[in-house]
C-alpha cells in the first residue's frame, strides 16, 4: 500500500513540475496557443444621468 500511495505523490508531483514547465516554457514553442484574442469589440453605452 505504501508503494502505491509513494506512486501516486511521486507522479502528482511530476505533473505539477510539468504544468509549471509548460506554463513558463509554452509561449516560447507555441504562441499562438497564449496569444490573447485579437478582435476589437463595439458596444453602445447607455449612461443613467438624473
Amino acid at each position: 500500500m505504501w508503494r502505491l500511495i509513494k506512486a501516486l505523490l511521486f507522479l502528482t508531483i511530476l505533473a505539477g513540475i510539468g504544468l509549471i514547465a509548460y506554463a513558463y516554457i509554452g509561449p516560447i514553442f507555441f504562441p499562438a496557443d497564449f496569444a490573447a484574442p485579437t478582435e476589437e469589440v463595439t458596444r453602445p453605452v447607455t449612461l443613467d444621468a438624473n
